[in-house]
């Protein structure tokens, strides 16, 4: 997100704080934004501005959490770049005039260590102090912190707004007031002293002389994949020979000062006790992992079950619409654009609507709750198996949703090999933008049955979920091995489990509304361009060859002989003709001997063709194909009933299978690839996505489809 204009008058002050500390409900609960919040870490990954309410001369940024400034990952260096007014391209600009701390009433010496590293880079500093409603007796006395720290302290609960307006008005008294110096807290030793002295010479003007700089320095750079650090405060680093017992000195002295002035405030430990409890069975190796397959198994089942109801709703009304628009717009180009181009297109999309709200509800009640990070470390055994990093878990669940922000969220992560192997395995994670591939397939082609007393359809989409994790995992697996730059030793995973809390209902149903509300823009900008376009190749030249039969005139003889059921059956043979000899079917026919062999035909091509702009596009490119028939019927029916030359079904299940086999393979979503380009700096590793995922997806859906005719299916 942009900053906004820049002015002598505006203040900036930045949110700073360890994952997980109530920061971006903060951020909310000061600007009134709508950014998302979660209860895991890794939620935030960019910065975000917003107008402090009540001040249009106060920005607030809100950092990316991180529990140090010793900036190695991407999202630390964000944070760091804030406080140094360092802007996304590298340039130098203005220091926030604020950096406001959340501090974790729960885990106050933990969290106050990013304070002590920003009063070391000479910001001026103020704490609002979170959690306090979860620490109860044990949050330690604010003015008796704001003595030790040198700084105001604040206690908030952002959720409720407890203490907002108290913070906000703070936020105003230290901004007209002049900082007080905060010397370190600890004594370096003279060769410490000597290096800092070395590297603080080296520094631009634009960065401040402190030695909490000259220390992030030291432990930083070298072995680092930061960008935009100058030439000459490498050489000054590389000159000083900084060595471990560098960074532990200065880690050391915090930890021993804190430890001696802030850990004694905390009177004693919060209760955690009902986390445990839920802890010893969510995080147990064996139950654990029976539990969350549990819990995923409901929520895919919930994606068919539940939403058919309000998917057949949405359906009635679409048809409805439609009826209603052939009826009073006169025969012609405009009729069959609007009918059969837009509203047949653009709502075969958007009938999907009701899953995909669903997925994202379910996706935030979770998150809320606080279960994802526990299943980020119970699946930390089998990430490491297959040569991921556990953090990779987030971002893959993420996938679920979107791979775009999964794929932004692998920012978290310290290594440059282990965001690349993660980005390269999150698109095939089954996201939202194929539910509506799955749903139509599922219920068009797949007969309604039971097992076990569930739903078979509702099966077949948990089978495609449990799909789509086991090969991503087994991707990475091979990717890790073969692909030089992906192999590398595995680090350790390190997470922050955040105590169970109640859903908050009104920020669950913010984060679904804001997933959704991506999904309709995208199906009023991109997906309503594409059913154009494709509307316009499938519908024009409307000329057929010589030798084709004059459907015109014999329409004309049947009208006139009163024969209505001919002129329907004309008619609909004079539309197929003329789909056939369209631009949209020559293309799709040019492709069709290179995927008859996966059980698909022309009509299947041009879906694939115009799915590469996004996945959803496939079904408004059916839409619009079956558009000019039967308006009563609807799209599964239509496929349902499709036959070919022979009278054999044109789509049998097997074909089915073998579609969604492709879908959930192919990489066929360009802002996938675009955001991939933007986090790797190129094109090398798109290319790379595109060709293996395509491959892949040809060879499985190959294998499917011959096997199972070579089984008798």
């Amino acid at each position: 997100m942009s900053s906004p204009s820049s002015s002598s008058a505006l203040h900036r002050v930045a949110l700073c704080g360890n994952p997980n500390t109530g920061k971006t409900t903060l951020f909310n609960a000061l600007t009134g934004s709508q950014a998302r919040v979660g209860n895991y870490p890794g939620v935030t990954v960019e910065r975000r501005h917003g107008l402090l309410r009540g001040r249009d001369d106060v920005d607030v940024v809100d950092v990316p959490g991180t529990y140090s400034l010793t900036a190695r990952s991407a999202d630390e260096q964000i944070a760091l770049d804030v406080l140094l007014g360092v802007d996304d391209g590298g340039r130098p600009g203005p220091r926030p005039a604020l950096v406001v701390v959340c501090v974790d009433a729960t885990q106050l010496a933990r969290s106050c260590y990013l304070l002590i590293q920003a009063q070391e880079l000479g910001a001026r500093c103020l704490v609002a102090l979170t959690m306090v409603d979860e620490a109860g007796d044990a949050a330690p006395d604010p003015a008796a912190l704001a003595r030790a720290l040198a700084c105001p302290v604040v206690p908030v609960v952002a959720r409720s707004g407890q203490g907002v307006d108290e913070l906000r008005a703070a936020i105003g008294r230290a901004l007209a007031e002049p900082p007080p110096p905060v010397p370190l807290r600890w004594t370096p030793s003279p060769a410490l002293v000597e290096k800092l002295a070395r590297v603080r010479a080296a520094f631009p003007d634009a960065w401040p002389v402190s030695d909490g700089l000259a220390l992030w320095a030291l432990a930083s750079i070298g072995d680092d994949e930061l960008d935009h650090i100058p030439p000459a405060v490498r050489a000054a680093v590389a000159v000083a020979a900084p060595d471990a017992r560098d960074d532990d000195e200065a880690v050391l002295g915090r930890w021993a000062w804190l430890d001696a002035h802030v850990a004694p405030l905390a009177e004693r430990p919060p209760d955690r006790r009902l986390t445990d409890r839920l802890d010893r069975v969510l995080l147990h190796r064996g139950l654990g992992l029976v539990v969350f397959a549990a819990v995923m198994f409901v929520m895919f089942m919930s994606l068919f079950a539940w939403a058919d109801p309000a998917i057949t709703l949405v359906e009635d009304l679409f048809a409805w619409v439609g009826g209603h628009a052939r009826t009073a717009l006169p025969d012609g180009v405009v009729e069959d654009f609007v009918v059969d181009g837009l509203i047949a297109g653009v709502g075969s999309v958007l009938v999907f609507l009701p899953q995909i709200l669903l997925l994202f509800f379910l996706l935030g009640l979770l998150e809320d709750f606080g279960y994802l990070a526990r299943v980020a470390y119970l699946m930390d055994r089998i990430m490491r198996s297959m040569n991921l990093h556990g953090r990779a878990f987030v971002p893959m669940l993420s996938g679920f949703a979107c791979a775009v922000p999964a794929i932004m969220a692998t920012r978290t992560m310290e290594r440059q090999r282990d965001r690349t192997l993660t980005m390269l395995v999150i698109p095939l994670m089954t996201c939202s933008a194929r539910l509506p591939v799955y749903t139509l397939v599922i219920a068009a082609l797949f007969p309604v049955g039971s097992f076990g007393g569930l739903s078979t359809q509702s099966l077949l989409m948990v089978a495609m979920y449990g799909f789509s994790v086991v090969t991503a995992l087994i991707a990475a697996w091979v990717l890790s091995r073969t692909v030089r730059p992906l192999r590398a030793r595995r680090l350790p995973f390190v997470i922050e489990l955040p105590p169970y809390r109640a859903p908050r209902l009104r920020d669950v149903l913010r984060m679904m509304w804001t997933k959704a509300s991506m999904f309709l823009r995208e199906a009023g900008t991109v997906i309503l361009v594409c059913t154009i376009a494709l509307w316009a190749l499938l519908y024009f030249p409307r000329e057929l060859p010589a030798e084709a039969p004059r459907y015109d005139d014999l329409i004309a003889a049947a009208s006139a002989r009163d024969a209505a059921d001919e002129v329907t059956v004309l008619e609909r043979a004079r539309d197929q003709a003329l789909l056939e000899h369209s631009y949209g079917a020559r293309m799709g026919k040019a492709i069709e001997p290179a995927i008859e062999p996966l059980g698909f035909d022309w009509k299947i091509g041009v879906g694939i063709i115009g799915a590469f702009a996004a996945r959803e596009v496939f079904v408004a490119t059916m839409g619009v194909i079956y558009g000019a028939g039967d308006d009563e019927a609807s799209l599964r029916d239509r496929l349902r009933d499709e036959r070919t030359s022979a009278g054999a079904r044109a789509y049998p299940p097997l074909a089915g299978l073998s579609l969604m086999v492709f879908f959930a393979l192919a990489c066929q979503c360009m802002s996938t690839v675009a955001v991939v380009k933007r986090e790797t700096g190129g094109y090398r590793w798109p290319l790379f996505l595109v060709a293996y995922m395509t491959a892949l997806a040809y060879a499985a859906s190959l294998l499917v489809f011959q096997l199972g005719t070579l089984l008798g299916f």
